[in-house]
């Protein structure tokens, strides 16, 4: 039994260094692509930066070329809503740059995930398991020590995301936001629910968070410039107006991308295969805010 053992925890400890060996050598190739994509004159559109290592598309090569291309001052992030972290917008950032940062999740079991990964103490890293609202969320940035300006934020809740983002002071130099493209080009946001959970609100899934316009409409009163999605359609950038100078001959387009996910649920919670413009009518006479006006009208 003991022999036994012992196999299994030397077979476990093997998988353990090819997993880690797997990640640095995923590192040093987003390392090699990201320095291909910094040497070029100018950039068509954002897509034109993407790679992925740890992000969900290519996110992980837009943020890359970003802090390349306007070397931000402080070297801190904050993203929220990154389940287990193994998929995320600044995995990459904080173990090929070693920037400080703070990530937040609303289940016990993620955050202990995350604790018990070796991510946890070979970086400056931190984590806090809250159901995010838009009551706690600026004191769960300060309890860090994030105060003065952040180097990114990166907000992705599937939820109340406007509402939340609407309450964060702190200034960022780049700010990542998951946005609803089947609220179409209305600045439309879901109700602020505090208990917000997305498929408990829909079955489709297709319920959540707020469009494009909502976004821009917040940020851009408050001195961001919007500068183009990923090629998924499916995380809006924007970066601090006083760093607008130095993208000027960098990049050609601020274009958003069509999203073209089937990530649609039917009733049993099954894939449907459908884009959510194909299934756009599920969701009518569901409210939504019309965060310009304040008006609540109904899909």
């Amino acid at each position: 039994m003991k022999t036994r053992l012992r196999r299994k925890f030397r077979d476990f400890a093997f998988q353990a260094r090819r997993l880690i060996g797997l990640e640095k050598l995923l590192v040093l190739q987003g390392e090699t692509r990201g320095h291909q994509i910094a040497q070029r004159d100018a950039l068509d559109t954002l897509a034109d930066a993407e790679f992925s290592v740890f992000s969900q598309w290519g996110e992980d090569g837009i943020i890359s070329w970003l802090v390349d291309t306007i070397q931000p001052p402080v070297t801190n992030f904050v993203e929220f809503g990154v389940e287990d972290y193994r998929e995320s917008n600044t995995r990459y950032l904080l173990t090929s740059r070693y920037w400080s940062g703070l990530i937040i999740d609303g289940s016990e079991d993620n955050i202990s995930s995350i604790r018990s990964d070796d991510i946890a103490y070979k970086y400056d890293l931190q984590t806090r398991a809250a159901f995010i609202n838009r009551d706690n969320i600026a004191e769960l940035i300060s309890s860090a020590g994030f105060v003065g300006g952040l180097g990114l934020l990166s907000v992705d809740i599937d939820g109340v995301d406007y509402w939340v983002l609407e309450k964060i002071r702190e200034k960022a130099a780049i700010v990542v936001v998951e946005y609803n493209q089947i609220f179409g080009d209305a600045p439309l946001s879901v109700p602020y629910d505090p208990s917000f959970v997305r498929l408990s609100k829909h079955y489709s899934g297709m319920y959540w968070g707020a469009s494009l316009a909502a976004f821009r409409h917040l940020l851009e009163e408050r001195g961001y410039e919007f500068i183009g999605t990923n090629r998924a359609g499916t995380n809006a950038f924007f970066i601090d107006n006083i760093y607008s100078g130095k993208l000027h001959n960098k990049l050609t387009r601020r274009h958003e991308w069509p999203c073209r996910m089937r990530e649609v649920r039917n009733r049993d919670g099954s894939l449907a295969f459908k884009t959510y413009s194909e299934a756009k009518n599920l969701l009518n006479g569901l409210p939504v805010v019309n965060v310009t006006t304040g008006e609540t009208i109904t899909l």
